[in-house]
């Protein structure tokens, strides 16, 4: 199945609720309605300001989207990706698909989702 982007009603519909800061588990699609929406968080290398960069899809029906915000300060979390050096980050986020798929299996594993916690 061919990955697809969250419509604009459908990332407005993700945004409603308790954040995936403070309930990471998987919610809800608004797209396919599977218990199958998750997210992964990470601080951006490379940013003039503190950033997160979020990734959000859903593994049923392939739609994601991914945005960035502030990071709140004070904000900590896990990250199962900060072993990689920043060629194999680089390289696992060359393909959006592939690096999706990474994160799939880091949920199946257990190592996602991420614990969040404020300093």
């Amino acid at each position: 199945m061919a990955w697809g982007s969250f419509s604009g009603d459908e990332v407005a519909a993700l945004a409603t609720g308790e954040s995936f800061l403070a309930d990471p588990g998987e919610r809800d699609c608004p797209a396919c309605g599977a218990r199958a929406v998750r997210a992964y968080v990470n601080a951006a290398a490379n940013a003039r300001r503190p950033t997160l960069v979020s990734y959000v899809w859903c593994t049923a029906c392939h739609r994601f989207v991914g945005t960035r915000s502030r990071h709140p300060e004070g904000l900590i979390f896990s990250d199962p990706l900060a072993v990689l050096s920043a060629a194999e980050r680089r390289e696992l986020e060359r393909s959006l698909i592939g690096f999706l798929a990474h994160l799939d299996g880091l949920w199946e594993s257990g190592a996602l989702p991420q614990t969040f916690t404020a300093a």
